[in-house]
């Protein structure tokens, strides 16, 4: 009996073998990253720091892909419809994933069609007017656009784009009414406040700040309801605006396709998060404007859900259509 048990043990070892060396080792070649917008947006070149980062870690190229089109819809698209093998990643923002599906314009469901790896940063926003404009502060610039309900314009880089909605957030928080201009993006939002076609905007702090300290702009504060490195000298308009807990930007990070195998989104997170501690990788995403803030799979996934909440809620109160 211990003779057959032994054969019969050694031949159900040898046929379990196969199975064992099945699933591939990863990863097999090299990655790539589908950055949905063109090259210089914010997104492509957060994108671009993370790959050089991640084939470092993961010891195999990560090539980026500009897929840009429709508010990065087709770039997001393409990953969701992508090989679920962890060879193709999402470099994802605020945009495509919170914004977007919210208008019905998505062909899918970031919940349903992606798996959350990790949050990389985020880009606070900073409220800004031509030099002359007569106010001081951000407690003079409400009152005096409480004092004249729908006198005054602000700009966007387009209906239902990031800009649009945090206006349109501050605007609901001050009790004030003005006039929106949507523009085709940021760059030419900016030059309209700048020349005084419209009175003022929320744009990221990467586009304002080189104006403002070039004396192109002013600045009254930023969204984020904490003081920022990338920002030194002005305040959160949480506090100078009197908007207890105003805290709203743009956030990037990276995602994978729902089916993805999960020992590779951990592997995927873990590059990320050792990617994320070296102070020279924070410091060239400082470089553009984000401030690192790395969360992982649940935790992202559970900020994921938070954003889409706080972007409906802006959606709804303001009455935000696109065509």
């Amino acid at each position: 009996m211990n003779r057959r048990s032994l054969i019969l043990g050694t031949a159900a070892t040898l046929l379990a073998a196969p199975a064992v060396h099945a699933q591939p080792a990863w990863p097999s070649r090299p990655l790539r990253i589908i950055i949905p917008w063109p090259p210089g947006q914010a997104t492509d070149l957060a994108g671009r720091i993370s790959a050089q980062f991640l084939a470092e870690e993961l010891g195999q190229n990560v090539v980026p892909e500009n897929r840009a089109g429709a508010g990065g819809m087709i770039g997001t698209d393409a990953v969701v419809k992508a090989q679920p093998d962890g060879h193709t990643i999402l470099a994802a923002s605020s945009g495509p994933i919170s914004i977007n599906p919210l208008f019905g314009r998505a062909s899918y469901d970031p919940e349903r069609d992606l798996a959350p790896v990790a949050m990389l940063g985020m880009s606070a926003y900073s409220l800004v007017v031509k030099p002359g404009f007569p106010a001081q502060n951000a407690a003079e610039f409400i009152a005096l656009l409480k004092a004249n309900p729908g006198k005054y314009t602000f700009g966007s880089s387009g209906t239902g784009a990031t800009t649009h909605l945090i206006v349109e957030l501050f605007n609901i928080r001050a009790g004030v009414q003005a006039v929106h201009v949507p523009f085709t993006g940021s760059a030419p939002n900016l030059t309209a406040v700048i020349a005084g076609q419209v009175d003022y905007t929320i744009e990221t702090l990467a586009a304002t700040n080189p104006m403002v300290r070039g004396g192109q702009l002013k600045s009254f504060g930023i969204s984020v309801d904490r003081d920022s490195a990338l920002a030194p000298g002005l305040p959160p308009l949480s506090r100078v605006a009197a908007m207890p807990g105003f805290d709203v930007g743009s956030w990037f990070g990276v995602m994978a396709p729902a089916a993805t195998p999960r020992p590779i989104v951990e592997r995927l997170a873990q590059a990320v998060q050792k990617g994320l501690a070296k102070p020279e990788v924070r410091d060239r995403f400082a470089g553009i404007g984000i401030e690192v803030d790395g969360r992982t799979l649940g935790d992202f996934a559970a900020y994921l859900k938070g954003q889409k909440e706080a972007f409906a809620n802006i959606i709804r109160t303001a009455d935000i259509k696109v065509e």
